[in-house]
């Protein structure tokens, strides 16, 4: 690859990482070709964009960007690949769910949500984060739960009135 190749990749990273604020870095090295194919088949089913990358050319985009990405610079050993996605935690589900009949691949870090998760055992806490509108359908939930137990009470309790003054005008009669 000469140096204007390496240029163009590098600036079609840079391009990815500005459209997509969520990526995840793994390790796929040990899968078969078979295994890895069978990984983008469900990386594309789920809408995520995975890249096998080298480690120098995605230093250097880093090094292109806004954000400080240095956290990551020290698990950019071996092979890379790149999840690129817009979901928050569905590579992490695909990791996990893809690792029940392998050992890979390996999560080796990920930016998610402005935030920096590095190491395998991060995985449980990406697969535990929401989404913004899981986040938000909740928030709705517990404002309309204190609402519906309001109305309710009135209803029951304008029964009850309804009630009492009804007998207390019958005893009056």
């Amino acid at each position: 690859m000469n140096k204007e190749e390496k240029d163009q990749v590098i600036e079609a990273l840079v391009v990815k990482f500005n459209e997509t604020k969520n990526f995840y870095l793994t390790d796929t090295s040990s899968l078969t070709v078979e295994k890895t194919n069978n990984l983008r088949r469900l990386c594309f089913k789920r809408n995520i964009e995975l890249k096998v990358v080298k480690n120098t050319l995605l230093r250097k985009a880093f090094d292109r960007l806004d954000l400080d990405y240095s956290p990551l610079y020290d698990i950019l050993k071996g092979s890379t690949a790149v999840m690129f996605t817009e979901s928050v935690n569905e590579p992490a589900k695909l990791i996990k769910e893809f690792r029940k009949n392998d050992v890979k691949p390996s999560l080796k870090g990920a930016y998610v949500e402005e935030s920096f998760y590095i190491g395998d055992d991060q995985l449980d806490a990406l697969i535990s984060i929401k989404t913004k509108n899981e986040v938000i359908g909740e928030i709705i939930g517990l404002l309309q739960s204190p609402a519906k137990n309001v109305l309710s009470a009135l209803q029951s309790g304008g029964g009850k009135i309804a009630g009492i003054v009804k007998t207390l005008s019958e005893r009056n009669a």
